[in-house]
């Protein structure tokens, strides 16, 4: 698969009514996310499983099968880490 990358910036007006009404509402969602995710008393927690995610993903495509649970208990517990 291969993409065409254009070059930066683009030709293209981005200051739209439109574009500018997105972005309007992606900075309060933004907002929202932000307020709600420092109720968790530990933060790092939603990012840590995100990189796990891509993890066992990227493994995945080296024919490399791990479950959800050993990733976890990998990250808990080092002693636990096998080959996958």
């Amino acid at each position: 698969m291969a993409y065409k990358l254009h070059p930066l910036p683009p030709k293209t007006d981005l200051e739209t009514k439109e574009i500018l009404r997105k972005v309007a509402s992606a900075h309060r969602y933004l907002a929202e996310l932000k307020g709600v995710a420092a109720t968790i008393p530990n933060e790092n927690i939603l990012i840590n499983t995100l990189v796990l995610q891509e993890a066992k993903d990227s493994s995945a495509i080296e024919n490399i099968i791990t479950t959800d649970d050993d990733l976890f208990k990998a990250e808990l517990f080092e002693d636990l880490i096998g080959p996958a």
